[in-house]
């Protein structure tokens, strides 16, 4: 929700800091920034804080964010603001992985489902609470150009240089945000609870139980899953964000139906996300991402195979959100199994997810400039389908080969720590 709220409200908030939306774009790239760096700092603390109480105080700042974004008069102040609240999410989002795993190991498949199904269900929600449910206020006629309206200048933040805070005109701007921070505040007092009725004795018998696990290609196989998290994420990001723009140019389609035709992927996506929750139960990690493997590059082939079908469109598309849907929380929890993941380790390659969402959108929407007649984004989908297909035998075999050995090694060490214990009864 927390990420999810700049979309609706990104024009109530160019508005707020007297700015048209187009030079206010710099507000992605810092809050790009600062989750990149969050994740890089919040990788490093998570080793050596609580994680509970590292949790409550990044949660604790994005709150304090929400609550002051609308107040942010100044277009610098309100891309400063992002940053800094681009550094609590990306410390967030890493921890949330990183605790789950210390808690279940390698039964965590069903939470890890769980925890990246509440993205997409905070996603889906934020929409309607910041348009549908609060409404707007606000007239079309007084946003963006300022130098339209003297009126609206001279009462605008532009006009007392030393403004920096105030509260905004539409109300419903700070009413979406102050609900979405009071929430936001609710959980991280839960967190804080946790912190104090945490034991250190149980802390320090899961620090070592998820210590005793590595394996011999530990480094190899965390980047391998950084090429493999970027290009999956990349790709999904690739095709939410331009499946619109390719159905209007490339086929023909009326706003309408292309807007749902980006719902039905979104939804499809949502949808199998919350149902990867039961299938976790029952099927093993790497089984899901070799069938969301499968069905990514079964259905972005159609989709090149067939790009001016509609119906084909519909389907594939359907089907590939559906795909993707599972594969990130997996390949978390398919590693687990095989070697530990520290704070480090999730910062790596959660940050090569980004990189993959910010890098490949920018270089598709180039090439799609210069080459305006051919499908390059169905062809970016199916090259990454094809990449990461090929890409996890590979991980799996650098995974399996010490495996056994690495087994036997543990259960020595167990049986060995059992033994005083065992005695001394």
């Amino acid at each position: 929700m927390t990420i999810a709220i700049l979309g609706p409200t990104f024009q109530d908030l160019a508005r707020n800091v007297n700015q048209n939306m187009s030079s206010l774009s710099e507000i992605f790239v810092g809050r790009a920034l600062g989750y990149l760096g969050g994740s890089v700092i919040g990788g490093i603390l998570f080793d050596h804080m609580n994680h509970f109480l590292l949790l409550g105080l990044s949660v604790l700042a994005t709150a304090v964010g929400l609550y002051l974004i609308p107040f942010c008069k100044k277009a610098v102040l309100l891309i400063a603001m992002m940053s800094v609240f681009g550094i609590s999410y990306g410390i967030m989002d890493t921890g949330g992985n990183v605790l789950i795993l210390t808690l279940w190991g390698d039964e965590g498949a069903p939470h890890m489902q769980a925890l990246h199904f509440s993205f997409a269900l905070g996603a889906f929600l934020t929409p309607i609470l910041a348009k549908l449910a609060l409404g707007t206020t606000a007239s079309p006629e007084n946003h963006t150009e300022p130098h339209l309206h003297p009126a609206a200048l001279n009462r605008s933040p532009e006009a007392d240089p030393g403004l920096l805070f105030a509260a905004p005109d539409d109300l419903n701007l700070l009413w979406a945000y102050a609900a979405i921070g009071t929430y936001t505040f609710v959980v991280s007092v839960f967190l804080f609870a946790l912190f104090f009725m945490k034991s250190s004795k149980h802390e320090k018998s899961t620090a070592s139980a998820q210590g005793s696990r590595r394996a011999k290609h530990h480094r190899a196989l965390l980047c391998l899953l950084f090429l493999f998290f970027f290009f999956y994420v990349g790709a999904e990001v690739t095709y939410g964000s331009y499946v619109f723009s390719f159905a209007t140019t490339h086929i023909g389609m009326e706003e309408s139906e292309a807007a749902g035709l980006n719902s039905a992927f979104w939804g499809a996506f949502a949808a199998c996300r919350g149902l990867a929750i039961l299938f976790a139960t029952c099927l093993r990690p790497g089984t899901m991402i070799v069938v969301s493997n499968i069905g990514s590059l079964v259905s972005s082939l159609f989709l090149v195979l067939f790009d001016k079908n509609p119906l084909c469109l519909w389907i594939a598309s359907s089907v590939y959100g559906a795909s993707m849907a599972t594969t990130f929380p997996s390949g978390i929890s398919w590693l687990e199994q095989y070697t530990s993941i520290s704070g480090k380790s999730a910062a790596f390659f959660v940050i090569g997810g980004s990189l993959g969402e910010m890098a490949i959108p920018a270089v598709i929407g180039i090439l799609q400039g210069e080459y305006p007649g051919l499908p390059v984004v169905l062809y970016t989908c199916l090259g990454s389908a094809t990449f990461t297909a090929a890409l996890f035998p590979v991980m799996y075999k650098l995974a399996t080969l010490p495996l056994d050995r690495q087994e036997k090694e543990n259960r020595r060490s167990k049986d060995q720590k059992a033994l005083p214990s065992n005695s001394g009864l």
